[in-house]
């Protein structure tokens, strides 16, 4: 006989409850059912803190896209950010605003895919918040993750001279759903940070123009110059640029939602990495840091130009 629908808000916590692991933690004192939970952060380790906010219409369709596959995307994007710093992510607390019309079928479909992707990355749900409203879809996780003994890696420590590299193939993330199938690069970065220890590291979310541009902000007012060339632009993107006609390469700078890692490493580490990449991680070196500010492409002919950061603006809702 099939389980019966949850009814009520306190039946849909007690079934998301009755659906995690029955394989106790011993880093989960407490989980769902109380006013907070309790968890142990006991390693010689700093906490990683992030959260993202997705919204029907602007990060996502549910009506096309289905809940499943939103609440897949909405723990992929916060367990990239803790790929982005070299961490290790371990908890997480979800609130929904759901649509009251089909509150409890959107809820199921929503753990069904959130679960999906923290099993795969051994995540606990911890907790959250659940509400109904005449209002679209909107789901909030939060990530709690730690440090390595190798330490984070922020965006704030590029230094001229840095060789910059991505883990990926770029753009064209949109024409065929990919933004919903984030694959965060939690392994590879690790691996990066054990071979490599990058002065700065960011996931590709908004776009290569955007985030590294923040990587450059952060990093004092830095520049930096990409070879054209040498940027891996994803065969989504040539696909999408055969359709709408903006190059693959404006695609692959300014898309977004690729969900790769872009680093920034030190010369004498970048030769060595290029000389022996960690197993199963792809790199592609992309440019170099330089202390004249602002981003430029730098062409087959030698010529250089500054490329304006067009990446998603996320109160726009739409990129620059």
């Amino acid at each position: 006989m099939s389980e019966s629908k949850p009814t009520g808000e306190f039946g849909l916590i007690d079934w998301i409850r009755r659906s995690q692991s029955d394989e106790p933690r011993d880093d989960v004192i407490l989980g769902i059912g109380d006013d907070c939970a309790i968890v142990d952060f006991s390693r010689e380790s700093f906490a990683l803190v992030t959260t993202d906010m997705l919204m029907d219409g602007r990060h996502f369709r549910l009506k096309d896209d289905g809940p499943e596959a939103v609440g897949y995307k909405a723990m992929g994007v916060n367990i990239s950010d803790i790929a982005a710093m070299a961490g290790v992510p371990r908890f997480a607390v979800v609130a929904v605003a759901l649509p009251r019309a089909d509150a409890v079928a959107v809820a199921q479909g929503l753990h069904e895919g959130l679960k999906r992707m923290a099993d795969r990355f051994d995540v606990v749900l911890v907790g959250g918040d659940t509400n109904a409203w005449d209002g679209p879809l909107v789901i909030s996780v939060t990530l709690l993750g730690d440090t390595t003994p190798l330490g984070a890696a922020p965006r704030s420590g590029a230094q001229v001279g840095d060789v910059v590299f991505v883990t990926g193939p770029l753009g064209g993330s949109l024409f065929r759903g990919r933004h919903l199938r984030p694959e965060p690069r939690v392994d590879e970065a690790l691996a990066l940070a054990e071979a490599a220890s990058p002065n700065a590291m960011i996931d590709l979310s908004d776009g290569l123009s955007s985030d590294l541009g923040h990587i450059l902000e952060e990093s004092g007012g830095l520049g930096a110059e990409l070879d054209a060339d040498a940027i891996p632009i994803h065969p989504d993107a040539v696909d999408q640029s055969q359709a709408d006609g903006v190059s693959a390469l404006d695609h692959a700078l300014n898309d977004g939602e690729d969900f790769e890692l872009c680093l920034a490493v030190a010369p004498e580490r970048a030769e060595q990495l290029l000389a022996s990449p960690p197993d199963g991680v792809q790199l592609y070196r992309v440019g170099v840091i330089t202390e004249e500010p602002g981003l430029r492409l730098r062409t087959r002919d030698g010529r250089t130009s500054p490329v304006q950061p067009r990446g998603f603006d996320h109160l726009a809702g739409r990129n620059r």
